[in-house]
């Protein structure tokens, strides 16, 4: 199974390309900088800020992955929001700009300070909703979904990088990485390849945020 995988915020789309004939471009943390980058707004919408969407298939299912609201220390609070509704669209047929699936994940608060819960709907292949505690690995009907605290997923030198640009010389190291003890907020899923459908060979994927009441 193909997949094509990609990341957006609000109205500002990225996509990441698993198919080896396509173009890839890629999500970014703090964008669009004038919502989510305290460089550009003194009270960023950190929990609707998008990462990046991954999607990979083995072992005859597709997991799926939306990183939010980092990279942050160990240190820093988590970012729940129950006013933000998470979205993940999925598409099985050509040409890829319709959704025959679409994940919804929103967070809800509990008794407690650190008493979160989490619902998902519209997960393909599973009957009504997902619920239950975050930071906990939930199951139904054969699938997989938790959502929590992850460390960043994400390889990059961004000293190397500031340098490279500055010098004209690579000077990007693989032992150097900026998300280093960093961490996101993330939805992940682990899906059957049957709950797509029979005959679906490429899906393509893209992340959306939408806060209720508008932005901050």
């Amino acid at each position: 199974m193909s997949l094509l995988a990609g990341g957006a915020l609000c109205g500002a789309l990225a996509a990441i390309a698993f198919v080896p004939t396509e173009s890839a471009t890629s999500a970014d943390h703090l964008d669009p900088p004038t919502r989510t980058d305290g460089g550009f707004d003194t009270t960023p919408d950190v929990p609707a800020d998008i990462a990046d969407v991954f999607a990979w298939h083995s072992d005859g299912t597709v997991k799926i992955a939306m990183t939010f609201a980092g990279p942050v220390r160990k240190s820093e609070p988590l970012h729940y929001d129950r006013d933000v509704l998470y979205k993940i669209h999925i598409s099985t047929k050509k040409p890829g700009t319709t959704d025959e699936f679409t994940i919804r994940a929103r967070f809800g608060k509990g008794a407690g300070d650190k008493d979160w819960g989490v619902r998902f709907e519209g997960v393909p292949g599973v009957a009504g909703a997902i619920e239950g505690p975050a930071e906990t690995t939930l199951q139904k009907d054969g699938v997989k979904a938790r959502a929590g605290l992850f460390d960043e997923p994400f390889f990059f030198d961004l000293i190397g990088f500031r340098e490279t640009r500055q010098l004209g010389q690579i000077r990007i190291r693989n032992n150097r990485n900026f998300f280093d003890e960093q961490n996101d907020m993330a939805l992940v899923f682990e899906i059957p390849d049957a709950n797509f459908g029979a005959d679906v060979s490429q899906l393509e994927l893209w992340g959306q945020t939408l806060r209720f009441g508008g932005n901050l």
